[in-house]
């Protein structure tokens, strides 16, 4: 019974993809979400997992080759199943495999005495590995461990937690039985197929004076010597290096083992400052008193990945910013008369964010511009919007993406921000929920923030800033009288949205604040 290896989905608008690499050939023995194989579209670069455990019969599309969502790439003969041109010799039996007679037979010997073996430990060993950790993300750091060596656990339990520069990954139990092994510890940082314990199933701990020579001395693939040029870079990569007169030695590889990606070529010759640019100085020692007092702390892997975009941000867009303010009198009031009512028929509590959200999506059919983005040469214009929502959470900034907000109702709104901003808190965000945003929405008000100039969420074109509602002496119809005021600030990218575009964008969503009647009217 063999298993077909097809091409994921490939994202928003992304219909081909090319085979890059190849990590197995045909024969390899492979485990269940172990890595194939890599894809490059012109976006991102995603890896196949596999998606049962076996042995690679065949590889029908090669490396160079270019394929679409859901194309066929391998097939995998299941466990106890020999693929074509693999089938096992006559007398490849247990007892061959034992002697080593076959060309695998050292690995079946392995598997032999290790069932064997486990018969009388009274369970087998269960690899646990890093699962899916999404696309583009080849890495991860282990951040905690729940379990320790020689506890008990029960299938799809949480063993531990990798945290990614996106989000973070909680690991299951495979199966149920005791840890007998952490492979990798806290804070070791690692890659896609890389394991991070053996679990006992069904059985006691083994004993720990007694390790295998082959698992204590089988660490993760060296990768010493900097970036190896036995890895192959991407086909894309070599060729545009090519056009561009580069080397590899001039481009910093984002890929597995450092290996070069198209948009690492990009990046390198966007930035060509950035390999002359002087390091930052070195850190002054501290006085002899103070240093007793301090704390160094590495930043979490979400935390580099926040300062390292909103860096790219302001290097890359021709940023600005403009504001207004709005009197909240109106939204206040409709909200004051009518949160009981709406939350005893949804079932959620109406907040600002809705009318927020819903203004902008009114404001960016008027002004597409705010909307859209820049690729290459070409402006991309979305009809639809995917707002994001910037959520502050322990660990850092996150912004969980809410789709077609443009379509959906305040309530729909209400529970969708109620639902993504409790699984941001928890950190059950997943790659896909923070993905496709084509306008983000910060709310600096909730901490006290009176005036702020939020920054860009790339690729995107303009960021709104909410701040704190505040009563202040106002001039209306000649007269002095006090209202609850709201400073607004829009960020947005010159050089694709023009000073009239952006002012304009500001004005309409005041203007549907100030009077909600007008989204209802559509004016």
């Amino acid at each position: 019974m063999s298993t077909e290896v097809r091409v994921p989905t490939l994202g928003e608008s992304v219909t081909e993809a090319t085979v890059a690499t190849w990590f197995k050939k045909p024969g390899d023995t492979v485990a269940q979400d172990e890595m194939l194989c890599e894809l490059e579209t012109d976006k991102v670069t995603v890896e196949v997992p596999a998606p049962a455990a076996g042995t690679l019969a065949e590889i029908v599309a090669e490396e160079g080759a270019t394929v679409g969502v859901d194309a066929l790439l391998a097939n995998i003969a299941e466990e106890g199943n020999a693929g074509p041109e693999e089938m096992t010799p006559k007398g490849s039996s247990r007892e061959t495999a034992s002697g080593a007679g076959t060309e695998r037979g050292g690995e079946v010997a392995e598997e032999v005495a290790s069932e064997n073996s486990g018969g009388s430990e009274g369970g087998e060993s269960v690899d646990v590995m890093v699962p899916s950790l999404g696309e583009s993300v080849s890495e991860a750091t282990v951040a905690t461990w729940f379990k320790k060596v020689g506890d008990s656990v029960n299938q799809d339990e949480m063993l531990c937690e990798l945290e990614t520069d996106k989000v973070s990954v909680e690991v299951p139990a495979p199966a149920s039985g005791v840890l007998s092994e952490i492979v990798a510890e806290e804070g070791t940082t690692v890659d896609a197929s890389a394991k991070l314990a053996v679990l006992t199933s069904g059985g006691a701990a083994p004993a720990k004076s007694a390790p295998s020579e082959e698992t204590s001395s089988a660490p993760a693939p060296s990768s010493e010597g900097g970036k190896d040029r036995d890895v192959e870079d991407a086909p894309s990569a070599k060729k545009l290096m090519a056009e561009k007169g580069l080397s590899s030695s001039d481009v910093k590889g984002s890929g597995r083992d450092g290996r070069v990606m198209k948009e690492d070529v990009l990046n390198a010759l966007n930035k060509p400052a950035e390999k002359t640019e002087a390091k930052q100085a070195p850190r002054a020692p501290a006085p002899a008193e103070d240093a007793d007092r301090e704390e160094r702390v590495k930043m979490t892997r979400l935390r580099q990945t926040i300062a390292r975009r909103l860096k790219e941000a302001q290097n890359t867009a021709a940023m600005l910013t403009t504001y207004n303010e709005v009197d909240m009198t109106e939204v206040m009031a409709l909200r004051s008369e009518y949160k009981e009512l709406f939350e005893k028929k949804h079932g959620v509590r109406l907040g600002f964010m809705s009318f927020f959200t819903k203004a902008c999506g009114h404001a960016l059919k008027e002004v597409p511009e705010v909307n859209a983005e820049i690729d290459g040469t070409d402006v991309i214009y979305k009809n639809f919007v995917h707002m994001g929502i910037a959520t502050g959470t322990p660990t850092g900034l996150v912004v969980p993406v809410i789709r077609n907000t443009d379509t959906m109702s305040f309530a729909e709104i209400e529970k969708a921000i109620a639902e993504k901003g409790k699984r941001a808190r928890d950190g059950k965000l997943s790659m896909a929920d923070m993905q496709g945003g084509t306008f983000t929405i910060s709310n600096g008000g909730v901490y006290g923030s009176l005036m702020s100039s939020p920054i860009l969420n790339p690729p995107q074109s303009g960021i709104l800033g909410m701040h704190k509602i505040q009563e202040r002496p106002m001039v209306v119809n000649g007269e002095i009288v006090i209202r609850p005021m709201m400073y607004l600030a829009l960020s947005y990218d010159h050089r694709i949205v023009d000073g009239k575009g952006a002012v304009t964008f500001l004005v309409r969503v005041k203007e549907a604040l100030e009077d909600p009647r007008r989204l209802l009217m559509d004016l």
